[in-house]
């Protein structure tokens, strides 16, 4: 069976056949699959009422334990956004009262971010509902094969993931 990669590579060796264009076979299937992924996610998350970026912040919290919270500065690490990105969404969710600031009582010139118990259960019926997608679309795969996939995408990540 083939997919649409197998076309373009094909494509491509035929235009360009002294380009070697194997790392296609890999890197647009990680691509195409990124993409219908997001579509994936999008999809769980939208019953609650919550954008992937929403998710993203509210799940950094909630992974915290007890009292979910983090400084505006962590969340900017944990969700891979700049500052400014991290403020304004801090602000969203605060306006729909999912999340609220407080002072940090170990610098009483940072704030701490906390996750309401809305935001908390939101977070988790997401979750949840995230998980059972992804169970769907990894249905395909035998165990041994996931747990190889997942090998592999790791040691491709950790370049990234090190600088």
């Amino acid at each position: 069976m083939q997919d649409e990669v197998d076309g373009i590579v094909a494509a491509w060796r035929s235009e360009m056949p002294g380009l070697d264009v194997a790392p296609m076979e890999v890197l647009s299937r990680v691509s195409r699959l990124a993409r219908h992924l997001d579509l994936a996610r999008r999809q769980a998350f939208a019953s609650h009422d919550l954008e992937v970026w929403e998710f993203d912040v509210l799940a950094a919290l909630r992974r915290e334990g007890p009292p979910y919270e983090l400084s505006p500065g962590e969340l900017t690490r944990l969700t891979l956004s700049t500052s400014g990105t991290t403020t304004n969404r801090i602000d969203r969710l605060e306006a729909k009262g999912l999340v609220v600031r407080q002072p940090n009582a170990d610098d009483r010139r940072g704030v701490r971010v906390r996750l309401t118990p809305e935001g908390a259960e939101r977070a988790s019926a997401a979750l949840a509902d995230l998980l059972a997608s992804e169970r769907e679309i990894l249905g395909v795969l035998d165990e041994a094969t996931r747990a190889g996939l997942s090998d592999a995408l790791r040691d491709l990540l950790l370049p990234f993931e090190s600088r």
